[in-house]
């Protein structure tokens, strides 16, 4: 095995433009892109099985006589699943090793996306968004711990948009599956189809993941450019000690503010588009705005990463970038206030567009914070940490929406307004807390 501290003399000097930094990149090496692609399909896999219920909504609703607050608290009942989940998930891959960690986690939420098809009821459905929840939780303390293994610190934040991306792919690929699935085989099928895609996934998964230095695969030139700087492995990191460490709480409270908003947009886009523009489920109505909002989000999560990248080969030091970074976002996300009151259905998909683009972007930066400042052998429980809390900032979103809509007659003025908002308060404390130098514990 090459020696962790050995630098990589032959590596290329890499371009500072950002296409020639990918490209550089690429001479490399490509086995890290491949273990990239794993996350990335797993990511997309994710977000296929949560925003099956947003598409279907309106038809669940009419078969079983959900009122918005039912809805509301079907979600609720996921992000207490996911909550939980992503505190004891974090620990568990920390514990067990990404690869067995991982595969656990997909196994069990495949089983829980399939069983949603034996639901009838809201108190089934209830159960089964709370297993979802609690096992889709392993996702991205599993991504970023790939990232953090395979690649060095100046790829991180495009690793992270890359993968990342497979949110909008899923959100977006959903409205062009589920009604088909459903004209054919009816709802239930469609959830066991869900359900078999991610068992298919995890073959591929068992079969070709493995760390850097056990791959068998790997050029010694570019297990030497992913080891570059890279510190010897230390012990594990007990939880109380993960509580203690700056780089936990700046990523946390950050991410309780900003990533609600990514639930509300997933679960509520579609009731809203709905109701607003008077739209179907099918693909050339209700899935064609979803499709160009998604894919908005697809470029936003992978220049979000390339922004802050570029700015650190030009010689920025990586935290100042990911914060102007999140900066650059947090003003592109201020549109958004102006959807609910659009003049017609493609305006409000235009702001909707942008601000979810930018919350994309938002996301690739602060998950960089984190894996920047966080130790390595406490990655995953920190992003555990923050996910939970994330989490918790979810189950609390997906009430207020709920609430407000149930008392204003589905009005999403409000909602739409009180967006922006959070970003500002997020940057706030991430500036104010994030540690200026990578923490270590022992």
């Amino acid at each position: 095995m090459i020696n962790n501290f050995t630098q990589p003399a032959a590596a290329p000097v890499v371009p500072a433009t950002t296409f020639g930094k990918i490209r550089a990149a690429m001479t490399i090496g490509k086995v890290r892109w491949g273990m990239l692609a794993l996350v990335f399909f797993a990511t997309t896999l994710n977000y296929i099985d949560r925003a099956a219920m947003g598409i279907m909504q309106p038809v669940l609703s009419k078969a079983m006589n959900w009122t918005a607050q039912d809805y509301a608290n079907i979600n609720f009942w996921f992000q207490v699943g996911y909550a939980i989940g992503y505190l004891i998930q974090g620990r568990l891959i920390d514990q067990l090793g990404v690869k067995r960690g991982f595969a656990i986690a997909v196994f069990f939420w495949s089983i829980a996306a399939a069983a949603h098809g034996l639901a009838g009821s809201v108190l089934g459905f209830m159960v089964c968004r709370f297993f979802l929840g609690l096992s889709e939780a392993g996702n991205y303390p599993s991504c970023i711990k790939t990232t953090r293994n395979w690649f060095p610190a100046g790829e991180r934040a495009i690793a992270a948009g890359i993968f990342n991306a497979g949110t909008n792919v899923g959100a977006m690929v959903t409205p062009m599956l589920i009604p088909a699935m459903m004209a054919v085989w009816g709802w239930q099928v469609s959830f066991y189809v869900i359900g078999a895609a991610g068992l298919i996934w995890l073959f591929f998964w068992l079969k070709s993941y493995h760390n850097p230095e056990d791959h068998p695969t790997v050029t010694a030139r570019e297990l030497e450019y992913v080891q570059s700087g890279a510190e010897a492995e230390p012990p594990k990191v007990p939880i109380s000690k993960v509580l203690r460490l700056r780089a936990t709480w700046a990523y946390a409270f950050g991410n309780m503010m900003s990533a609600p908003v990514f639930w509300f947009y997933l679960y509520w886009l579609p009731p809203f588009l709905n109701k607003q523009y008077n739209l179907g489920i099918s693909v050339s109505q209700l899935g064609l705005p979803l499709i160009v909002i998604y894919l908005a989000a697809d470029v936003g999560s992978v220049l979000g990463g390339v922004l802050s990248s570029t700015m650190i080969a030009r010689g920025m030091a990586p935290l100042r970038s990911r914060l102007l970074s999140m900066l650059i976002c947090a003003l592109c996300i201020l549109p958004i206030m102006f959807a609910a009151s659009a003049s017609g259905l493609w305006s409000a998909v235009l702001y909707i567009s942008i601000a979810i683009a930018a919350h994309q972007a938002w996301t690739a930066n602060i998950w960089s914070v984190a894996m920047d400042t966080a130790p390595k052998n406490a990655v995953s429980s920190v992003f555990g940490v923050g996910g939970m809390c994330g989490a918790i900032g979810g189950m609390f979103m997906t009430q207020l929406v709920g609430y407000i809509l149930t008392a204003t007659d589905n009005n999403y003025s409000v909602l739409f307004t009180m967006v922006p908002v959070a970003y500002f308060i997020a940057l706030t404390w991430v500036f104010l807390v994030a540690p200026r130098k990578p923490e270590v514990a022992a």
